[in-house]
Parts: structure tokens; C-alpha cells; sequence
């Protein structure tokens, strides 16, 4: 369950801080990668050293470090879950009330993700009036407690306050993680990146996709539990999931024999891929040299690939298609829409700035059946996958 999840890790100054060796060595055995973030003061309780070797990164500690800035809306962006823990007194106030004076509690503004936080102090501090409001704002703002435990504390008293075994933290997320598994046992292929149609040995015809969008799509899928068969044309992009069977092609030909094998498993397919329409007719083995002479190509269609699936889709498939426009942007992906048979489609338009291809960020409209239009804000490719998804869940509920 947490094999691949990127997760960033907030130690504030309590002396159960040291539990945080232990809990980094767990996550890490999961799968997980983990980044952390210490408050100033917590390292008087476990050195950054010790943080940075059992994490294998480098220990944040300040808004600027070496005259460099820790980009605090980029560590919330990486971040699939922020676990603060242990959580004293006094950042747990500082969150309720919205404060913002270091790096964690920054990064903890910024983000887009769960964030679970373990408190850990004594006894009549976790019982104070204000204790309990703060904990209560915090799960009202939508962040997930993790239960203090009973047990002696620091002070010699006995009570509550004891900060949740590490051990009892990952059981705790795992079992939270799995309740959103709202993909579960459900088949998901989708498309992804460009196709090269090769000219000769060393050319070919393509375009400027780069994936990120199809990879983010799978990545949710996966996350929420589904089984993903990612069909991805020629990209540098690494992906690495257990729930992501990761099928590489290079041409639309190779694209088309791919889907066209998982296609018929698939309960939700998303063809996010920008495939090539067309493909040299004659290609050569060789370099072909330059010379004096013209050169002229002569292309001829690839398979549609979204006509060919939605010819053979049975009841209960759902098809998702895409598409970027840069004229009519609507018109025609209605068209789009009706002429393939789709459920939805994802339409974007070159005209938005910081939309298209080799972005990290995109702007969709999204198209149902019935013609419906909703339209949402310029967001992260990781923010649309998940709006994307969580669209064509409520079409599937």
C-alpha cells in the first residue's frame, strides 16, 4: 500500500521525536521514499545526521538553507501523504490557527494531500480545553489524528499523550489509505506519451507530448487501488508502482497491438496518448542521405485507435478520450465525443497558457455524454489526474 507513495515526514520538538528513526526505517521498508522536515528545535532531540542516513536525503530545517530557498509549494506538490510526527502543543496551536512562521508549518499550508499528524505531549497539556479544540479544528479542516496512546510519559505521570507507536502509524495510514480505495479490483488502461513513426534509421514523425499527464492518471488510478495497464509511447519518464503494469511501445502500430490485447479486460479505459495520425508509407532501413533533389514523404493513416476500441466495447466499458485543440476548441471535441462513442472526454486548448504538452500544469474541460460542460481552474497534472479520476467516479458510483 505504500510501496512508491512519496512521503514527507514533519518532526516537531517532543522527546518522542527519537521514535522517528524507527518510523522512517518502516516506511522505507513499505516502499515508501521519505523526505523530512525538522523544526529548529526538534533537532535537539534527534540530529538531522541520523534523519538524513536512515531517509537517504537531506534533512530540511529552514526556509533558506546555504543561500538557497527550500521551495515549500513544491515539497507539498511531491508529497502523496505529510505525516507530522510527533506533534507538540505548540505547532498543533500554530496549524489550528493558520500561523506560518517556519518551513514545515509552510509546506503544511501548501498542501495538496493527506496530512496525519500524531501529537505527543503530557498529560494535562493533551487534556487542556484548547488541546482538544485544536486537535478537533485540525480533523474538521479534513487532516487524519492518529491516536495518542496511554502509557507512562515523560513527566513520570500516566495517561494519555504518548505519541502512536511507529509501528501503529503505518497501520493507521494503511488502513486509511485502503478505505479510499474506490478503484478496487477494478481493471484501468490507459494511454500515454507520443508515438515515433520512423522515417529511416535515425528520423522519425512525432510530437511534443512528454506522458506527464497519462503517467499522473495512472499513478492516481493506482493509488486508489485500481490495476493499471499504462500502454506509454517514447518517453524518458520513469514510473514505478506495483499496481502499474507498465507496457512500453514506440509507434502507433505497436501502440494499437498493445491496447487492442488488454483492451477487453479493462472496465475504464483512458486514452490520454497523443498518437500519431499518420506514418510514413515507405520506410527505409538505412540513413537516407542528403542530397541536391527535393524529398517529398508520402504518409498514410494510422489505425484510430479510439474508433477501433469503441467498435468492440461491451456493456459496462468506459471510455474516456482526449482532446487537444487549438481552433473550435468545443465543437470539435464534441464531435469527438459522439463520433467515437465516448463517456467523457478531456479537452484542453493550446491557447491557455500553461496548458498542453511538456507542462506541469494543465487546464481541462471535461465533456460527459450528455453534452454537459464543466470547466476547471489551471492546476498541476498531479491536481487534474486526480480530477480527472475522481470525475469518472462519480459517472461509474
Amino acid at each position: 500500500m505504500l510501496n512508491g507513495k512519496k512521503v514527507l515526514l514533519g518532526i516537531t520538538a517532543s522527546i518522542a521525536a527519537y521514535k522517528c528513526a524507527e518510523l522512517i526505517r518502516l516506511f522505507k521498508k513499505s516502499g515508501a521514499e521519505v523526505r523530512v522536515i525538522q523544526t529548529k528545535d526538534s533537532t535537539n532531540f534527534i540530529t538531522p545526521l541520523t534523519i538524513s542516513t536512515l531517509s537517504e536525503n537531506r534533512v530540511l530545517t529552514e526556509m533558506v538553507e546555504d543561500d538557497s530557498w527550500n521551495n515549500h509549494v513544491k515539497l507539498g506538490l511531491w508529497a502523496d501523504l505529510i505525516v507530522i510526527a510527533p506533534l507538540t502543543a505548540n505547532t498543533l496551536a500554530k496549524m489550528a490557527s493558520g500561523e506560518c512562521d517556519n518551513l514545515l508549518l509552510a509546506t503544511y499550508l501548501s498542501a495538496k494531500c493527506d496530512v496525519y499528524f500524531a501529537p505527543a505531549m503530557d498529560l494535562d497539556m493533551f487534556k487542556h480545553s484548547s488541546t482538544v479544540n485544536n486537535i478537533n479544528k485540525l480533523e474538521s479542516d479534513g487532516n487524519i489524528l492518529i491516536p495518542s496512546g496511554f502509557g507512562e510519559l515523560a513527566s513520570g505521570l500516566v495517561g494519555e499523550g504518548r505519541m502512536a507507536e511507529p509501528s501503529e502509524i503505518i497501520n493507521h495510514i494503511v488502513s486509511h489509505l485502503n478505505e479510499k480505495l474506490d478503484l478496487n479490483n477494478k481493471r484501468i488502461l490507459i494511454t500515454a506519451g507520443p508515438t515515433h513513426e520512423n522515417i529511416d534509421a535515425v528520423r522519425y514523425i512525432s510530437n511534443k507530448s512528454s506522458g506527464k499527464m497519462g503517467i499522473e492518471l495512472a499513478l492516481n488510478a493506482a493509488n486508489r487501488g485500481g490495476n493499471v495497464d499504462l500502454v506509454i509511447g517514447p518517453s524518458s519518464l520513469e514510473v514505478n508502482h506495483s499496481n502499474i503494469n507498465l507496457h512500453r511501445v514506440e509507434s502507433a502500430k505497436d501502440m494499437f497491438k498493445m491496447v487492442n490485447k488488454v483492451f477487453a479486460k479493462s472496465d475504464i479505459s483512458i486514452f490520454a496518448a497523443a498518437v500519431s495520425d499518420y506514418t510514413p508509407k515507405i520506410k527505409v532501413n538505412n540513413k537516407i542521405k542528403k542530397s541536391d533533389s527535393l524529398f517529398s514523404l508520402t504518409l498514410e493513416k494510422t489505425k484510430d485507435i479510439l474508433a477501433e476500441m469503441s467498435s468492440i466495447k461491451k456493456e459496462g466499458q468506459f471510455m474516456v478520450g482526449f482532446a487537444l485543440e487549438t481552433d473550435n476548441e468545443i465543437d470539435n471535441a464534441t464531435t469527438k465525443l459522439k463520433n467515437k462513442n465516448l463517456d467523457l472526454i478531456v479537452m484542453n486548448s493550446l491557447k491557455n497558457e500553461g496548458a498542453g504538452f511538456e507542462h506541469d500544469t494543465n487546464k481541462i474541460t471535461i465533456i460527459d455524454k450528455d453534452f454537459n460542460q464543466f470547466d476547471f481552474e489551471l492546476k498541476s497534472k498531479k491536481e487534474v489526474a486526480n480530477d480527472i479520476i475522481n470525475f469518472i467516479i462519480s459517472k461509474n458510483a
